[in-house]
């Protein structure tokens, strides 16, 4: 699913409103518990993480994009082109050299497990020490504690106003803030759109789900989506209930348990990422209708599977998307009374 912009849009939004506040520099604003201070609109950026990646594309950024990193799935096919011209640093987490050879005046990432207190690619204060500001996304620390695990566990339900409070800040960092508002109109649009068409299918109040992000092994428990996460988020949206109740955002639960509570449908995350054999969508497929607990299940035998991307199932616009194709899929399903 794709944000439509058109190319008269774009150029609009590049163009800019002289009617918005222009940015007051030097402007500071706290990142996850750090505070940063900006001079001037980054010119030279460096952004880990497919969700502000593609904001950075949506707003107009790319030429500010001297490299990116951390992608799962293929970027958004109207970027196709501007991606291109951008470094790929790595698929997966860069080093910390790798990132400041690119000499960024800001790095922007996804997670705090990439940038944080025991980041993988550095600390904010390693990254301070030569004069970069690192800013994290609050999606990743609002309403989360990231002390105990890599994926954290939330407080409160995950909500799209992190997303659009994302956009904001961004827009407001490089000084186009008159760029977020029609970015953010049209997600807003798109996400009232798919629950308006999900409640006017009048679903019954017993739908049940459960997202499958992958596995470390085909032969152990699947990291599945805990309460407060997207995914929950998602269902929430749609009047669905998660089988899953661990407050982990991806913890692993036995098929059995999952069996047991016989999920309406199963949503399973679509990825080029081949860390693991679950990730690839055709062995989650192939499992599922050959594991002998899970052939079993309601979910199964109806062919209720649903194919999301990965991306879409950590905070970034494309959570919006994945809402659109839940809703598309809960259609076709024909669920009504």
């Amino acid at each position: 699913m794709m944000l439509k912009l058109t190319t008269a849009a774009v150029a609009s939004l590049v163009l800019g409103n002289a009617a918005y506040a222009a940015t007051d520099y030097p402007l500071t604003l706290e990142s996850c518990g750090h505070e940063i201070t900006l001079e001037k609109p980054p010119e030279r950026v460096v952004s880990i993480g497919q969700a502000p990646s593609e904001i950075l594309y949506m707003l107009g950024l790319a030429d500010k994009l001297e490299g990116t990193a951390l992608w799962i799935n293929p970027v958004l096919d109207e970027f196709a082109d501007v991606d291109a011209t951008v470094e790929r640093l790595s698929n997966d987490a860069p080093s910390y050299e790798s990132v400041v050879a690119k000499k960024p005046d800001l790095v922007v990432s996804a997670y705090e497990w990439m940038i944080g207190p025991a980041g993988v690619v550095g600390t904010p204060e390693m990254f301070e020490d030569l004069g970069i500001p690192s800013w994290i996304m609050p999606t990743d620390c609002i309403g989360k504690s990231n002390q105990q695990s890599m994926d954290g566990a939330r407080s409160t339900l995950f909500d799209t106003e992190l997303i659009y409070e994302s956009i904001d800040t961004l827009a407001q960092l490089f000084d186009v803030t008159e760029r977020s508002d029609q970015v953010i109109a049209e997600l807003k649009a798109r996400e009232a759109a798919a629950v308006e068409k999900a409640e006017a299918l009048d679903l019954p109040d017993d739908i049940t789900g459960v997202f499958w992000y992958s596995s470390a092994d085909m032969a152990i428990d699947p990291y599945v989506a805990g309460v407060n996460s997207v995914p929950d988020w998602l269902m929430n949206r749609l009047g669905i209930t998660n089988v899953v109740t661990a407050e982990e955002e991806w913890p692993t639960v036995g098929w059995e348990t999952i069996a047991r509570s016989n999920p309406t449908f199963i949503a399973a995350a679509r990825m080029d990422r081949r860390r693991f054999p679950a990730d690839d969508i055709a062995a989650k497929r192939e499992f599922l209708a050959s594991d002998p607990v899970t052939r079993e299940t309601e979910a199964v035998q109806q062919e209720r599977i649903i194919a999301i991307d990965a991306h879409a199932l950590d905070p970034s616009v494309r959570s919006i998307f994945a809402l659109e194709v839940l809703a598309d899929q809960l259609a076709d399903f024909d669920l009504t009374h």
